[in-house]
């Protein structure tokens, strides 16, 4: 009897755990947190990256602003737009401005660090569609808290 429930309990955790390269490691997690510093959420990061897909509240245009973690700090890595449309743009000594390839623009290495590794959000409506995206993860932050100012707070203890 102990062997079948041995070789049950080992036939379900290779069933539980993902297979080797099927997902990123995730080390960090961002704490998606309210103004009275309540845990709305934990969002894993997966390979020290993790962007927030948005659509811009004027002209409707995708907008995409990508961070990475290098030695546990937070840091503005690079920004996709569209066009530059209200408060967009590139401001000169902050990164390098290109095409993108798929159109719009690209501002690479800006390699700005996040004071205190938070960043404060005030989250847009469904049409706005703020997106926490890392791996194969999404979060929309507008659907669980269109309006609302929430901190993203890198959480960097394992």
């Amino acid at each position: 009897m102990s062997r079948i429930l041995l070789t049950l309990c080992l036939g379900l955790s290779v069933m539980i755990l993902p297979a080797a390269g099927s997902e990123s490691v995730s080390d960090f997690q961002l704490e998606i947190r309210d103004t009275s510093n309540n845990l709305i959420q934990a969002f894993p990061v997966n390979d020290n990256e993790w962007c927030l897909y948005w659509n811009h509240s004027v002209t409707g245009i995708a907008v995409q602003d990508c961070y990475r973690i290098e030695k546990k700090q937070l840091l503005l890595s690079h920004s996709w737009q569209p066009d530059f449309a209200a408060g967009l743009g590139h401001v000169e000594g902050r990164g390098i401005l290109s095409e993108h390839p798929e159109g719009g623009y690209l501002i690479s290495e800006i390699n700005e660090p996040v004071t205190n590794n938070a960043l404060w959000l005030r989250v847009g409506s469904r049409s706005v569609s703020h997106t926490l995206v890392s791996g194969n993860r999404e979060l929309n932050l507008s659907e669980i808290a269109a309006g609302q100012r929430l901190l993203l707070l890198l959480n960097t203890t394992p």
